[in-house]
């Protein structure tokens, strides 16, 4: 076996040196010129940049590729960060407008109210500014008067402002509405299970119920055997 591995690697060199003694040969008889060897590198050159330049384009084009990711992910950062500056303002903005709302939501109101006080303290004065005693009915009268005009304005307030006194007599008996304060008998006209007296009125503001009205429920009356 190694004799004949040796006779294969005696072959094999003896083929070598015959195609290398053929080259020569043909370029002892067959010599380029200046311009073909010139042509021959040039060609030469212009083949094997590629191989060599490839590389080097494809680092270029990543470099490129990366400057402008890094570009983008400023931007965004830049852009992230301003978002994060608008909302923590317009959060701060918002819960000031909302203590300021707390605060002056019933600005309106209490002004209206105002109005009223005065109603009353001009009643109040014109009673007490009176040195003599006069005419007692007179007297009456006025107070009656300035009475009358102090609950109109104040159900005017109260109708601006969506605030409403509930009138539950012959209503249903609600509890969500009425606090039971006890049963009466039902009587003519009164239908058990209805509101037959309001010991004080209950009030609602825009449709819901703030106050609830103490009221007495008319209740079947049961007969002595």
């Amino acid at each position: 076996m190694a004799a004949r591995a040796l006779w294969a690697v005696r072959r094999r060199v003896q083929s070598l040196l015959a195609s290398t003694a053929q080259s020569c040969s043909r370029e002892w008889l067959c010599p380029f010129s200046t311009a073909t060897q010139r042509t021959a590198g040039d060609d030469c050159s212009s083949e094997d940049p590629p191989d060599e330049l490839g590389p080097s384009l494809a680092e270029r084009a990543l470099r490129l590729k990366a400057i402008k990711l890094e570009k983008e992910v400023q931007d965004l950062t830049v852009r992230c960060q301003r978002a994060v500056a608008d909302s923590e303002n317009i959060r701060r903005r918002t819960q000031r407008c909302v203590e300021d709302a707390k605060i002056f939501g019933i600005q309106s109101f209490c002004k209206d109210l105002v109005e009223v006080a005065d109603i009353l303290e001009k009643t109040t004065e014109y009673i007490s500014g009176e040195k003599e005693p006069g005419d007692q009915k007179l007297t009456l009268e006025k107070v009656f008067q300035g009475l009358s005009l102090l609950e109109a304005k104040l159900k005017s307030v109260f109708a601006k402002h969506g605030l409403e006194k509930m009138t539950p007599i012959g209503d249903k008996y609600d509890p969500h509405e009425h606090e039971l304060i006890c049963h009466v008998p039902a009587g003519i006209g009164v239908q058990p299970g209805t509101v037959a007296l309001v010991r004080q009125d209950g009030y609602k503001l825009h449709g819901r119920t703030i106050r609830l009205a103490q009221v007495e429920v008319a209740v079947e009356s049961q007969r002595r055997l």
